[in-house]
């Protein structure tokens, strides 16, 4: 069955369980072994043999991914225990005297925890909620900026934990190095980059719209702030302002010293190089840990933390990251059932789909609809980067297509996170509702406009990055678009708060 139309039904059938039940888990696992009973000849002992066979395989060549998620959500416990949080938002409150100024700092604190979507939600809600109560701005709208400063800050961030999980999805024989196709992806996300204007200017010109606006309406008109009520996390520490922001900066600059070393920067090779070169996994393994001890250092001696206190971080981190780590695992193991030692299913789609090269130009709108599809009935960005990215290298499997393969995975990625964002049963999405403390569904629902707004853009820039071969072309169209149906809604809506004064 290797290399034949039978190499297509794991990934169809855990595409169509991921629908049909919206649990991604169980949805892949039966498509790998489904794979594995195929490959040898319906033997369910041999099967079971493979499948754990390719997990333990594929779970040892990545083991630097789980151990830099780990010690992330370490940090993120070690962040949230000491009191830091709180205390950035006690400083932004005496500095902070707008709304514009409310949503801007939301944004760029957002922008600034780029290392994974988990960190990101944690982080900002608690530390932003004071504000932008304060400034009268809905739990709907934070939920709003912290949900479009995760994954779609996240997907564009060559330091993060997307980054290395976009980079291992690769086949093995792929021709290009992860890492430096995540990062020639990076000007060709149209959903993420599209994502951020869009921020900027309903943030800039103080308007919303849609469901977010008549959301607004009757919140002002109820005179009460629109919380679940929860009760906030409980501090243990008494962490200062820089307990947050030094730890953070430490991170990303350890990390990028460690990509630089590992590339061979500190050998002679050039910036680019070592970026390009470096494994992006074993540098940010290097970066996390060293950000631990560095915190460990400037938290206990202080008293911030005790050792106790600091030493619970580490199950409390773990288990945070159990959810990534087992959508990871069962990723790489269905795209090592697919590869081909195995069911060769990049040589049947590349020589199925090759037959008409028409199609190609149209790849990147295709791919990046289908990427939409599953992460959203799924809630996972991750799972669909393991299932798609791999069918991507079979389209365009050598060098000679490198542009279109980059404009294709590019397209993944953005159709992924787009997916993710507006998905009601998204980790990233009910993380935002509960670090905003907002209701998940009018989270959701107000949500949704926004995010489709945006795709329906990012859709007609790929259609037109597709076809003209260029995706600065479609990045072009994206913006343009998106500058023209801002300038249209700015109109309507001072407008209509014209009509109703």
């Amino acid at each position: 069955m290797s290399g034949t139309f039978w190499a297509v039904l794991p990934p169809v059938i855990a595409i169509a369980l991921a629908l049909l039940t919206k649990e991604v888990y169980s949805s892949l696992f039966v498509g790998i072994f489904v794979g594995a009973l195929m490959f040898t000849g319906l033997n369910p002992l041999h099967a079971t043999e493979t499948t754990f066979a390719i997990m333990g395989e594929k779970v040892s060549g990545n083991i630097n991914i789980i151990l830099f998620l780990v010690m992330l959500g370490i940090l993120v416990s070690l962040i949230t225990k000491s009191g830091a949080s709180r205390a950035y938002g006690e400083w932004a409150t005496r500095h902070i005297k707008s709304r514009r100024g409310a949503s801007f700092a939301t944004s760029a604190l957002g922008a600034l925890i780029f290392v994974d979507d988990y960190f990101n939600c944690l982080t900002v809600g608690t530390v932003m909620r004071p504000i932008t109560d304060r400034q009268k701005i809905t739990r709907a709208k934070l939920a709003y900026i912290i949900d479009a400063t995760a994954a779609p800050v996240c997907i564009i961030a060559p330091i993060s934990s997307w980054a290395a999980a976009v980079s291992s999805s690769l086949p093995e024989d792929a021709h290009i190095n992860g890492f430096s196709l995540f990062l020639q992806t990076i000007p060709f996300n149209l959903y993420a980059l599209l994502t951020l204007a869009f921020l900027i200017w309903i943030s800039a010109s103080n308007i919303d719209f849609f469901a977010m606006r008549k959301y607004n309406e009757q919140v002002k008109k109820s005179g009460k702030i629109d919380s679940t009520g929860e009760e906030a996390t409980v501090i243990v520490g008494s962490g200062q302002v820089k307990d947050l922001i030094v730890p953070i900066l430490f991170l990303i600059a350890t990390c990028v010293l460690a990509m630089y070393y590992n590339g061979g920067g500190f050998e002679g090779a050039s910036l680019i190089d070592a970026f390009a070169n470096c494994t992006a996994a074993d540098a940010l393994v290097l970066g996390s840990f060293a950000t631990l001890i560095f915190t460990f250092l400037m938290y206990v001696p202080r008293g911030i933390l005790n050792f106790g206190q600091f030493c619970e971080a580490f199950t409390e981190g773990f288990k945070a990251m159990v959810p990534a780590i087992f959508i990871l695992t069962f990723a790489w193991t269905l795209s090592g059932i697919c590869s081909e030692d195995y069911l060769n299913l990049r040589g049947f789609v590349a020589s199925y789909i090759h037959a008409d090269a028409a199609i190609g130009m149209f790849m990147p709108a295709i791919f990046f609809v289908i990427s939409l599809g599953i992460a959203f009935a799924t809630g996972t960005s991750w799972g669909t980067f393991g299932i798609l990215i791999p069918v991507a290298f079979s389209i365009f499997p050598d060098a000679a297509s490198l542009n279109m393969l980059t404009i294709t995975v590019a397209a993944c990625l953005a159709g992924a996170v787009c997916g993710d964002h507006i998905s009601p049963i998204s980790d990233t999405t009910i993380l935002a509702s509960a670090g905003a403390q907002c209701k998940h569904l009018d989270h959701v629902s107000t949500q949704i406009p926004y995010a489709l707004t945006v795709a329906a853009i990012s859709f007609i820039g790929y259609l037109a990055a597709g076809i003209t071969g260029s995706g600065w072309v479609g990045l072009g169209v994206g913006a343009v678009l998106l500058a023209v149906f801002a300038v249209y809604m700015t109109r309507k809506c001072k407008a209509a708060d014209n009509a109703e004064s």
